[in-house]
């Protein structure tokens, strides 16, 4: 993988990582939060497409690698509410 490539799928693990978390109604996130949401979230979200047989809608392919973005939205939103489920997501 190259420089080109790790830096593209960084930035796409970015804002969907960040997406994921507004939607799950966490704000204030760094990118590097939004970064590790985006991966997680992109490892959650195939686990539950593949568990259900849902297709892997708008994934993009770089350099070989697939990085399904409607997926790592969907899977960093649900690590989201997890976690502020949990209290791990609350500032006093």
């Amino acid at each position: 993988m190259s420089i080109i490539s790790l830096l593209a799928l960084l930035i796409i693990a970015s804002i969907a990582g960040s997406i994921g978390a507004q939607l799950a109604g966490s704000s204030k996130k760094g990118c590097f939060a939004s970064i590790a949401l985006g991966f997680i979230g992109s490892f959650i979200g195939q686990l539950v497409a593949i568990h259900f047989h849902l297709p892997m809608l708008l994934s993009f392919r770089l350099y070989g690698q697939d990085f399904p973005v409607l997926w790592a939205i969907a899977g960093a939103a649900l690590f989201v509410a997890v976690l502020n489920l949990f209290g791990a997501g609350k500032k006093d």
